[in-house]
């Protein structure tokens, strides 16, 4: 059954505290692991922002990462992908969410990684995803950060 982790980040503004930075922290763990993530966004401009992130979050790494919109990407496909659709049958490890609702296809992950910024919308609509996974029985843990 997959595993939900929430990481709630603190109330304060430091730029290492925001959800794309904590997003690209998350994927170097994952990744480092051995793991592949989907990151799962609402639209083109946070790809964008998490695409950039992932190039220079870390000074020295690199994180393997494409963008995917739904066709096929050309082998070997790297170890992250960050899209709006539906992800491809080789990321089903770490689903990454940075979406306000829960992607339907949630449920084929090990993992998935709910990212909470400190924003009282984003907060409240992240309550509505735990209690959505916590009546559907997933195994739930909360990191505050």
């Amino acid at each position: 059954m997959t595993r939900i982790d929430f990481y709630i980040l603190p109330d304060d503004t430091a730029p290492a505290n925001n959800p794309v930075m904590t997003a690209c922290k998350l994927c170097d763990k994952a990744v480092a692991a051995g793991h592949r993530v989907y990151i799962q966004v609402p639209d083109a401009g946070l790809a964008d922002e998490v695409d950039g992130a992932l190039w220079s979050f870390r000074q020295g790494s690199f994180i393997g990462h494409e963008r995917f919109d739904g066709r096929a990407i050309e082998e070997p496909l790297p170890p992250v992908l960050i899209g709006t659709v539906e992800p491809p049958d080789s990321h089903h490890g770490v689903l990454l969410n940075l979406c306000l609702n829960i992607p339907d296809h949630f449920s084929r992950f090990e993992r998935v990684l709910e990212v909470v910024a400190p924003d009282a919308t984003q907060r409240a609509k992240s309550r509505e995803r735990y209690k959505f996974y916590r009546d559907r029985g997933y195994e739930l843990a909360t990191h505050n950060l």
